[in-house]
């Protein structure tokens, strides 16, 4: 988990609206997860929680798709116990997967061995 922290930054910012405190990062496989400090232009703080994934187009150029979700100070609370709630639960009644195999990192090692051509002919290239 990486934190980036903005406060200083913000002093020396004109703009009074959106700006940003504080930054959790967390990177999850092909998700990253950004917790946002933002300040209000009253100077309430609030959270963004955004998840960004790596998506390709049709010709291969990548963009990122992202959701957010926007958490105010009066919700943390009752956002944080649901939330403590869920994953309990996730934690407590979630099925055992005993017909699926765990997946093991396998190191193969592969042997390259050399062997001449046998269907060419020797040319060289000022022959051609």
């Amino acid at each position: 988990m990486e934190s980036v922290d903005f406060k200083e930054e913000v002093k020396k910012s004109e703009s009074k609206f959106n700006k940003e405190i504080h930054t959790e990062i967390v990177r999850a496989g092909k998700r990253t997860y950004f917790f946002d400090v933002k300040s209000t232009r009253n100077d309430e703080y609030y959270l963004t929680i955004t998840e960004s994934k790596k998506r390709f187009d049709e010709n291969g150029k990548f963009h990122f798709e992202k959701h957010k979700l926007f958490l105010y100070k009066e919700d943390f609370d009752k956002f944080a116990d649901s939330l403590q709630d869920a994953v309990n639960y996730i934690r407590k009644n979630q099925p055992q997967r005993e017909n699926i195999p765990k997946v093991e990192k396998i190191e193969e090692k592969i042997e390259v061995v050399a062997e001449p051509a046998k269907d060419f002919s020797d040319i060289e290239f000022e022959d051609i």
